[in-house]
């Protein structure tokens, strides 16, 4: 392949976290993704998603895009970048426009998507995303696509994502120290769902629950579109300081130590121990059973939040039928037991699957809430550590860039309407890069 070829089906993708910075790139061939490097560096400028130190963040972002465009044979310079954190905030809307024509065109939906777009934000938030649910034409509701169609009177109904404009600029000033031009800025939920939920679980309703370092988000779809999401101010590394404190750790020895030994499930033998490394240095043996004692409380005050807000949705008509953990700390052994426990439903954890994707548009896809993905297909590492929870933004976020080339299939909407998400989008990002 030669390189200007080359160049253009490359995708990278870019989650900036609060304990990792996560640089995956991808290759494009034949509407086929391979993944080509993952690597990740270790976070130390951000807090529960937004940047607290420039110069760190930027660091670490350099870091990281390094060592996977080294390994990739490449030298990186676009970016897809996911964005998260408590300032996210969202909302529904609604617009309606009279048909010019016979019946309806593409311009049509432009001006609809445009009607509900126009609705006050503060001055200090911009809109991210606005993604259609819902086509109601002449009254006649449910309609994915309307183009074609014949009517008098065309409603959409929206869903829009807003985020605070100092947190984005200074996500896109870390990019920019770090030598690195951002393409576009996705919600980190969304390029999760993208890399763990198949159209099966859209359609009949699902909750992502991604548990982060620092938070945990929350995206809820329902009839095959983004209905909900939220921010929860638990994430990984509360896990971790309790593990901390509770047992006199270092952070680090307490990371690694809930990593390899840690459960949220009570009832571990007494006899069974587990070897620590204390603050003075010493080596000592502690009964597992403490582990799960210290996680199991923090891992019950996550999902009762969780609980408490598909509840919250549950009253306002928007019903789930299963939920799907992602995020490094979903790994936590017992976690998807407890969660079924506490939220009585189906749970399942979300592996990141470019199989899926990969597939053939008219191929069946199977139930992800009673089969496993297996890994990336075309990919070395097909079974290794690509295949983990902690990289579903990242592997989102690549799957993103993809369907933003123009050969690419788009599910769900047709092109055009596809393309004028992004449009909009993109205007945003540029307006914000005036400011700066």
């Amino acid at each position: 392949m030669d390189k200007k070829r080359r160049n253009s089906s490359i995708i990278a993708g870019l989650d900036v976290g609060t304990t990792k910075i996560c640089a995956i790139v991808g290759e494009v061939t034949d509407d086929r993704i391979n993944i080509l490097s993952l690597k990740s560096h270790p976070s130390t400028g951000l807090r529960k998603g937004i940047v607290i130190d420039i110069e760190a963040t930027a660091n670490s972002i350099k870091n990281a895009v390094a060592d996977a465009g080294e390994h990739a044979g490449i030298d990186i310079r676009e970016v897809y970048v996911g964005i998260a954190g408590s300032h996210i905030k969202s909302f529904n809307s609604f617009g309606a426009v009279g048909i010019k024509g016979s019946e309806v065109t593409r311009e049509d939906v432009d001006r609809a998507i445009d009607s509900a777009s126009a609705v006050y934000v503060p001055l200090d938030r911009e809109i991210l995303h606005v993604l259609p649910t819902d086509f109601i034409l002449d009254g006649q509701d449910g309609i994915k696509d309307p183009v074609g169609m014949a009517g008098v009177r065309l409603e959409v109904k929206v869903y829009i994502v807003t985020g605070a404009v100092a947190s984005v600029q200074n996500l896109l000033k870390c990019c920019e120290r770090a030598g690195l031009e951002v393409v576009d800025i996705v919600l980190q939920p969304l390029a999760s769902a993208e890399a763990t939920l198949n159209e099966e679980e859209r359609e009949m309703g699902i909750a992502v629950v991604d548990i982060g370092g620092g938070t945990t988000d929350v995206a809820i779809y329902k009839e095959g579109c983004l209905r909900h999401t939220a921010v929860l101010g638990i994430g990984g590394n509360h896990f971790t300081n309790d593990m901390s404190v509770g047992l006199r750790l270092p952070f680090h020895e307490a990371e690694r130590v809930k990593k390899k030994y840690g459960s949220v499930l009570i009832g571990t033998p007494a006899a069974e121990e587990v070897e620590v490394v204390a603050i003075d240095g010493q080596v000592r043996g502690i009964p597992a059973k403490y582990l799960a004692e210290i996680l199991h409380p923090r891992a019950e005050e996550l999902l009762e939040l969780v609980k408490q807000e598909l509840q919250a949705m549950h009253d306002n008509g928007l019903v789930v039928s299963g939920i799907v953990l992602t995020g490094g700390a979903s790994l936590i052994s017992g976690f998807d037991r407890l969660a079924e426990a506490i939220l009585s439903l189906p749970v399942r954890t979300g592996y990141p699957d470019l199989a899926l994707r990969n597939e053939l548009k008219n191929s069946r896809r199977p139930s992800a809430l009673n089969e496993d993905p297996s890994g990336f297909r075309g990919m070395k590492e097909a079974n290794g550590e690509f295949s983990s929870p902690m990289y579903s933004t990242g592997i989102g976020l690549v799957l993103y860039g993809m369907q933003m080339l123009p050969s690419a299939e788009k599910e769900g909407f047709s092109t055009d309407i596809f393309n004028k998400l992004v449009s909009k989008m993109t205007g945003w990002f540029k307006n914000i890069l005036r400011k700066k």
